[in-house]
């Protein structure tokens, strides 16, 4: 048991590395699009309904380079500042998949095919899923006003009070930077913090409890894929770090096509993820939002598989090699950045700058 234990907080020690500056990164992102992007210019973008407005997001989310941590605070953000549920579900899912660097590894580790592919089929099942959240008739919460009726009255918490706490936060935070950290730090990391915690938790332990090299047995066809499905939705991995992982299972034997099964459905969802999906968008998006993913997840695994064996096409996987993408001291200083933002007390007593006004 102790051994167990020992094993259980080193994964989730090192998962809550992995994630801690991503997060900030998506913190700031979120705080910079609150300050600086007007939400009349973001309504006008994002806030539309159908498919050009999926189709925005999926383009706008696919370069920005955010993984799976860092896009929640950004999707969730974007959805306050206007942006549609159908269009904040598009976001949410290419972003982590498609960005610039995860591609980059991609080609370096399996290939032009793959990493064509992959990105390719990401911002498919983007659009595919955000249309399919268009669809659903069901009560958007996780707006503005139901969000600050959880929080503790502030000096905004009344329209006669409004004016002058609008003058005391611009006379405390002077410029837009200012604001933005300000926003960041305390609203939007207060909001997702103890959910982060539990999927971050949950990642180590299910680490913990699948034995190397369980996936690889699994191998080829269908239920390999469903397999893959089942591990990756709830599981936290970046787009970045999937991919050796994944390439690491194609030399293990699983085929290509459930492989892209987990490079898709891996980055795209975790279980902190689901919970914060279903705390801003409702339950029926939530479940929408799995479904469309995994359905064209699974379909574009199948499609690679006919294409592979009917134009003799192979994915090359032999310069696989463990990289370190963010320097260990950088990550360690992100980590205790974020662990005395995320513990108001801690964080009001030693910066004064971020106390709520």
């Amino acid at each position: 048991m102790s051994e167990f234990i020992q094993q259980l907080a080193q994964n989730v020690w090192a998962v809550y590395l992995d994630t801690a500056i991503w997060l900030l990164a998506g913190l700031m992102a979120a705080g910079l699009v609150k300050v600086y992007i007007p939400e009349d210019a973001m309504k006008r973008w994002l806030g539309g309904k159908g498919f050009s407005a999926v189709g925005r997001a999926a383009l706008f989310g696919a370069p920005v380079p955010l993984c799976s941590c860092s896009v929640l605070p950004a999707a969730i953000g974007l959805h306050r500042a206007g942006a549609s549920k159908e269009a904040t579900v598009s976001f949410l899912i290419s972003t982590p998949e498609t960005s610039i660097d995860s591609v980059a590894v991609t080609y370096a580790l399996m290939g032009p095919v793959m990493a064509v592919y992959r990105p390719v089929s990401a911002l498919l099942s983007a659009i595919v899923t955000g249309m399919m959240v268009a669809f659903v008739n069901d009560k958007t919460i996780g707006s503005e006003a139901e969000i600050a009726a959880d929080r503790p009255p502030s000096c905004c918490s009344s329209e006669t009070e409004k004016t002058a706490c609008c003058d005391s936060v611009n006379k405390k935070f002077n410029n837009k930077l200012s604001r933005a950290l300000h926003y960041a730090a305390t609203d939007l990391l207060d909001d997702i913090s103890k959910w982060m915690a539990f999927g971050i938790v949950f990642a180590g332990l299910m680490m913990t409890l699948i034995p190397d090299g369980w996936l690889a047995q699994w191998g080829q066809g269908l239920g390999a894929m469903l397999v893959m499905l089942l591990v990756g939705i709830p599981m936290y991995i970046c787009a970045v770090a999937s991919t050796p992982v994944a390439a690491g299972l194609l030399i293990a034997g699983v085929s290509p096509g459930a492989v892209l099964v987990f490079l898709l459905v891996g980055p795209a969802t975790n279980i902190a993820g689901i919970i914060l999906v279903n705390k801003e968008l409702g339950r029926r998006v939530t479940l929408v939002y799995l479904t469309g993913i995994s359905v064209v997840s699974v379909l574009m695994g199948l499609l690679l598989e006919w294409i592979l064996a009917h134009f003799n096409m192979q994915i090359d996987s032999s310069q696989l090699q463990q990289h370190h993408f963010v320097n260990e001291y950088i990550t360690l200083v992100g980590a205790l950045v974020l662990l005395v933002l995320s513990v108001p007390r801690i964080r009001n007593s030693l910066i004064p700058f971020f106390s709520k006004v």
